[in-house]
């Protein structure tokens, strides 16, 4: 199974239902799901930026340091790739259309750029 490395608290509001697109650069092709990958560390920006959404959305987002990270922390869905969006969560030149979204049991692992490697592979034999 595929896996995407998004930042927290981004990933957090992914897997727990409430952020249903994620911003990138380029387009994807896959449709499919993918394990969500928490990376390393909680930028400050990141968490100002997605406290200040989530408080109007009324989102109750956790702490900056209760944040799971450096690991698989749940399971989305890729459905579709656009480059307008309604929803709040768009912000970027494309966005990964993402549906049925849950948290799996936190999974350290580092994350892999381009790899071949399957993360479901080391998730389910961990």
């Amino acid at each position: 199974m595929k896996a995407i490395s998004i930042r927290q608290p981004w990933a957090w509001l992914i897997v727990n239902g409430h952020k249903d697109i994620e911003n990138r650069s380029w387009r994807t092709k896959y449709r499919g799901q993918v394990l969500v990958h928490a990376s390393q560390g909680v930028k400050r920006s990141d968490y100002d930026a997605a406290y200040s959404l989530a408080c109007r959305l009324g989102i109750k987002l956790p702490y900056r340091s209760e944040f799971e990270t450096g690991g698989i922390v749940g399971v989305t869905t890729i459905t579709d790739c656009v480059e307008q969006s309604e929803s709040p969560w768009f912000f970027g030149e494309k966005g990964f259309v993402l549906a049925d979204s849950r948290p799996l049991p936190f999974v350290q692992m580092k994350g892999r750029l381009s790899s071949d490697e399957s993360p479901n592979d080391f998730y389910q034999n961990h």
